[in-house]
């Protein structure tokens, strides 16, 4: 459920985390879902399958945007796109002079590199099974299915992610000073999310706990 605050602006759930208030509703959960999926797939993964043109570094006309979205959903708006966008507590996405993009999940190849600040942390961490961690620390973390190795700015975030597809979690340290000093490049894009485009095994160490 997405409602907004006439005080703090969109938020999602019952009432508004900052003052209690109910607010004005903007979209339901299944709506929510929905429209939710619908952005994912066309900013990260297929623009071109949706009839949408995205930039070098991923960004996306925000009114054409809108205007695929309306023909799929009637009830599709430039509020309700925007509220999905400003509500989420996870910062999937941007929106800026008239442009949105996802800040990261791309499967299609776009340039965040040269737009995002260098991650300012000595220490990421990443999280992994088991049977995974003893071949990323011989081979080193790069991307599979996305094209960005997606690193946690905390150990409790890389637990949690990592908690989704594995029962007992390894969790990686990476030296990002390090491997920033050697040349690798490592940027921010939100609080909990940084991206590189692979981390080689000399800075790749297990931590058992924080």
């Amino acid at each position: 459920m997405i409602r907004k605050c006439k005080d703090h602006g969109y938020f999602r759930g019952e009432e508004c985390p900052d003052c209690g208030e109910e607010g004005r509703y903007v979209l339901d959960d299944d709506r929510e879902e929905r429209l939710g999926r619908f952005v994912s797939g066309a900013l990260r993964h297929f623009p071109d399958d949706v009839g949408i043109e995205m930039d070098p570094q991923g960004w996306v006309d925000l009114d054409q945007l809108c205007e695929v979205m309306k023909r799929r959903y009637k009830w599709g708006t430039m509020e309700r796109l925007v509220s999905l966008v400003e509500s989420d507590k996870k910062g999937r996405y941007e929106i800026d002079d008239g442009y949105i993009r996802a800040r990261y999940g791309h499967s299609v190849d776009v340039d965040l590199i040269s737009d995002y600040p260098a991650n300012e942390l000595d220490y990421l961490y990443y999280g992994v099974s088991q049977e995974e961690a003893d071949m990323l620390l011989d081979n080193g973390i790069y991307p599979i299915r996305q094209c960005y190795v997606h690193l946690s700015t905390l150990f409790d975030k890389a637990m949690e992610a990592a908690s989704v597809h594995t029962d007992n979690p390894v969790i990686i340290e990476v030296d990002a000073n390090a491997a920033q000093q050697d040349g690798v490049d490592i940027v921010t894009v939100n609080d909990d999310i940084v991206l590189a485009r692979g981390i080689p095994p000399e800075y790749l160490t297990v931590v058992e706990d924080e």
